[in-house]
């Protein structure tokens, strides 16, 4: 298995069963659920912590077979497809733009138009200015929600939850480290690795 982080995580009860690609943890929890009917297995994407499920009768092959990736989410149906590429004509290259419905009052639309390179340009430049401003929060965002959704599926009935998330959403590290101290060691090791990135942002950026 490659160095980087896994993609998914399975834990059999709040143990630890396996991490790794998709049809790495696949195999693993059909190896245990085929010996052990009754075990409580949940996987995880282990980045988001959202639930994967998938189908493990038949052979390994047949499993391996039927698995696809969770598909992402789909484009809403207002949304306008990319433009197919052409030939290539003269003007400015295509920068793969796409074309979408914009609705501003007059005076928005006033401003954009005065500034330099028209509305087009203006609207990029505060886009990535904005995306640039928000990383910071998205980041926290991101991992708060992934760690809370981690912690409600695996330990939303140990002692010391609602506290912990009280102390998680409140960036107040060490009170969720010692709320956490006592769950299972591979429940609170993953969840530490998901809670990690943001409380290290929110120290950063003090």
């Amino acid at each position: 298995m490659s160095s980087s982080a896994p993609a998914y995580i399975a834990f059999d009860g709040k143990h630890l069963l396996a991490r790794g690609s998709l049809p790495e943890v696949a195999l693993k929890v059909k190896e245990t659920a085929d010996t052990h009917p009754l075990a409580r297995i949940l996987v995880f994407n282990a980045a988001s912590s959202e639930l994967i499920d998938f189908d493990c009768r038949g052979t390994p092959a047949q499993m391996l077979g039927r698995l696809q990736p969770p598909a992402k989410e789909a484009t809403p149906a207002t949304d306008a497809s990319p433009p197919k590429a052409g030939p290539a004509g003269p003007g400015r290259p295509r920068l793969g733009v796409v074309a979408r419905e914009v609705t501003l009052l007059p005076r928005h639309w006033e401003w954009l138009s005065a500034q330099p390179g028209g509305a087009s340009v203006a609207l990029r430049k505060l886009v990535e200015h904005a995306r640039r401003a928000s990383a910071v929060s998205d980041g926290v965002r991101e991992a708060q929600t992934a760690a809370y959704r981690f912690m409600s599926a695996m330990a939303g009935n140990l002692d010391g939850f609602e506290e912990a998330a009280r102390a998680l959403f409140a960036a107040d590290r060490a009170r969720f480290d010692a709320l956490i101290a006592a769950w299972p060691v591979d429940v609170q090791s993953h969840l530490q690795h998901l809670a990690g990135p943001a409380f290290q942002v929110l120290t950063d950026s003090a």
